[in-house]
């Protein structure tokens, strides 16, 4: 077979600004060589996505109901969607990705109204929800009827399963329900040692975004729906905000590979672990301040912004807050210990240290 495609990267780069510059995971490129071959039924009427139901539901409970997805924007809309009435507000951290890095698209998309409220480490408290959580008889007011909380957070800080029980009594106690962003879900497991459903369908959460690509899949998330009850037309909804894939085999046997063992566990460790020898090796490094709990794969330090603009041209990363000079270095499953020790090395020598 002929092909004219060009390699453009050095395939031996790493870089630290995000988990979704990594390539795919070898076990997951295998996996949908695995599945490419003869016709098999579109938008999810195929063998791959019924298998799949099976292997998710091994991790967060018998009445998981798993709908793929092309991306991680996609999933939260999706799910906002279907748990928000049209007059409908869902309250969430102001850090958190559905506010700051997807465009708007929960409220020019989903149509509902995003409540949000400051917080000191990216997670969402029963105090903090009551911030925002009033006026539902109020005409005037969008009506809170969804929690919003992100596993890990956008500040790489992540919730016990105590504290996702609090907030879900909470919430639920008030007649709203709790959608968890689970883009780096795996990390914030392989973090406190707990399965999943530990972190999701135990404490009483209602609907999961759970990330893949983040994860080491080449493309896809899923939406998995832990109370059939809250949501209603799922698939009706994933379909008008174009999120259903037509070769969804090709998502499903990804989920499938990543779930089915402990593939995603071993990924997740592996970069949440990197982080923390990144975070030990520059925390030395006079200038450099940690400036949160290292939980998961992410990294965010403040220093001197010229050390960070000279250290740009070697690695990428980005800027958290520039004027601050905060920083935020992210580790992948494929990031090794010498590129941790090289990134390292590279701090200490732009530091003048």
């Amino acid at each position: 077979m002929r092909t004219d495609a060009r390699r453009h990267h050095d395939p031996e780069a790493r870089h630290f600004a995000s988990d979704n510059y990594a390539g795919v995971h070898p076990e997951l490129l295998a996996a949908i060589a695995l599945a490419n071959g003869g016709h098999q039924a579109a938008y999810g009427a195929d063998e791959y996505t019924e298998h799949l139901q099976r292997v998710a539901r091994g991790h967060f409970g018998p009445l998981a109901q798993v709908y793929p997805v092309f991306n991680g924007t996609g999933a939260n809309v999706v799910a906002l969607q279907a748990l928000t009435d049209r007059w409908g507000a869902v309250i969430a951290a102001e850090s958190a990705h559905i506010n700051v890095d997807e465009g708007g698209a929960p409220e020019r998309v989903g149509g509902l109204k995003l409540l949000t409220v400051p917080t000191e480490d990216g997670k969402l408290t029963p105090e903090l929800i009551d911030r925002q959580a009033f006026g539902w008889e109020d005409e005037h007011r969008a009506m809170p009827q969804v929690v919003s909380i992100t596993q890990s957070t956008e500040l790489g800080t992540v919730y016990t399963p105590d504290e996702i029980r609090a907030i879900c009594d909470h919430a639920h106690e008030r007649d709203m329900l709790v959608h968890l962003d689970g883009a780096r879900l795996a990390n914030a497991s392989a973090a406190l040692d707990v399965p999943m459903r530990a972190l999701t369908n135990v404490p009483g959460v209602d609907v999961v975004s759970f990330g893949g690509t983040k994860n080491g899949m080449l493309f896809g998330e899923a939406l998995v729906v832990l109370n059939p009850d809250a949501v209603r037309r799922m698939k009706h909804v994933r379909k008008l905000s174009m999120q259903l894939p037509s070769k969804m085999r090709f998502v499903s046997v990804q989920l499938e590979a990543l779930l089915a063992g402990d593939l995603w566990l071993r990924s997740a460790r592996h970069a949440n672990t990197m982080a923390a020898r990144l975070a030990e090796g520059v925390r030395s490094v006079p200038g450099v301040e940690i400036l949160y709990p290292v939980q998961a794969n992410a990294v965010f330090a403040r220093l001197p912004k010229e050390v960070s603009e000279r250290l740009q041209k070697r690695y990428r990363f980005y800027f958290w807050d520039e004027r601050a000079g905060d920083v935020r270095w992210m580790c992948s499953f494929d990031t090794t210990e010498e590129d941790v020790d090289g990134f390292v090395a590279a701090v200490r020598e732009e530091s003048g240290r």
